[in-house]
């Protein structure tokens, strides 16, 4: 969590991984300024590109990441995977799939949540906001007896 000084409310960084800038924008938008009453504002760092990504999750200064997992030429499956085993301290990351099927790739990837296209708004912003108060320690009872976020689909 950061602060531009001292007088200034805190706020959550989200870091925002896409090649595709709609997509960037649909996040931002379905977010929104704070995706819940009980979570800080959100400030967002957006990156089209792997090597922009990985150097902000490096950082240490991202409080939620959210992937696409349908980017390219590096997707965030695969990105999430490498952070999950390479970045110290790595926040929560949340995976955009395009598929529900595709849940198993997330479990793979070590996401802790993951949302599918079509974006639902409502879902995204309590999916974030679940996650945001997880990484800064402002766990609710209900966040806390959660099932896991990744299920497979029913078959």
């Amino acid at each position: 969590m950061s602060s531009h000084d001292s007088g200034d409310e805190p706020t959550a960084t989200v870091l925002v991984y896409s090649d595709d800038s709609s997509i960037r924008e649909r996040v931002k938008l379905a977010l929104g300024r704070r995706p819940a009453a009980d979570v800080p504002r959100v400030e967002y760092v957006e990156t089209a590109t792997e090597p922009a990504c990985v150097k902000h999750l490096d950082s240490g200064e991202i409080d939620l990441a959210i992937l696409d997992g349908e980017a390219t030429p590096a997707g965030g499956l695969g990105v999430c995977r490498a952070a999950k085993n390479e970045v110290y301290d790595c926040p929560p990351v949340l995976v955009l799939i395009a598929r529900a099927q595709d849940a198993w790739l997330a479990n793979w990837s070590q996401a802790d949540a993951v949302v599918s296209y079509p974006l639902d708004p409502i879902q995204l912003a309590a999916t974030s906001a679940r996650l945001l108060r997880i990484r800064l320690g402002h766990v609710l009872e209900s966040d806390a007896a959660a099932v896991p976020a990744i299920e497979s689909p029913a078959t």
